[in-house]
């Protein structure tokens, strides 16, 4: 297994009336972030907050393409990002309890924070499609050029781990600074992770490493 110390190459906010961040999402153009009662998008160019929808939005968030994907309690919901209109919803597989999401190969992957659980879920219905195990809490979830990553954040310590979508098994880590949370995760699908900070309602932007040939 792979270990590094994660280099942190820029960060954004605190924003005002954003109390912490938690889902994270990228668009191919703006970052967009959930802050509780609102869903937030930002340019990740000049580090501002572009447009807010009202929407609910407790934890993670995900992009397929054309539409967002929210964590709002006990359910997902989609949401035109044009409008913010929510265009329907499905049962979330924690119940309450999920942290991240991501979209990949058509579905939804969702985190079940203290469950130490990611679910592969059909996002017509919510019905589960498989369950990876993994040792820590489950926070951010990201899929980029093939890889799974999860965030973790447990006992005040983060991490960045890069896992086998088949087994569960940890093949790369990146330890986040000491005191550095991460709440959210996603790729922009090139050489940068998006990191929600929880509390902090900061969002950092982590060096992806560089994949294996």
């Amino acid at each position: 297994m792979k270990r590094a110390e994660a280099e942190i190459i820029r960060e954004y906010g605190p924003f005002a009336d954003v109390e912490g961040v938690h889902g994270v999402t990228f668009d191919g153009e703006r970052v967009w972030f959930a802050s509780g009662d609102a869903l937030n998008a930002l340019d990740p160019e000049t580090g501002e907050r572009a447009r807010k929808l009202d929407v609910q939005a407790h934890a993670g968030t995900a992009f397929d393409g054309e539409h967002l994907y929210q964590i709002a309690e006990d359910r997902i919901q989609r949401i035109d990002p044009r409008t913010g209109r929510v265009l329907g919803t499905i049962p979330a597989p924690g119940g309450g309890a999920d942290s991240g999401l991501a979209w990949a190969e058509g579905t939804l992957w969702v985190g079940q924070y203290q469950a130490r659980k990611i679910h592969q879920i059909d996002p017509q219905n919510g019905a589960i499609l498989r369950t990876i195990e993994s040792n820590r809490f489950v926070t951010g979830v990201t899929w980029v050029e093939g890889e799974l990553w999860h965030a973790t954040w447990e006992s005040d310590e983060s991490e960045l781990r890069r896992i086998d979508p088949q087994t569960g098994e940890v093949i790369e880590k990146l330890a986040m600074p000491e005191g550095t949370g991460v709440s959210g995760l996603e790729s922009d699908g090139g050489e940068h992770f998006f990191c929600g900070g929880g509390r902090t309602g900061k969002i950092r932007a982590v060096r992806r490493p560089k994949p294996e040939k």
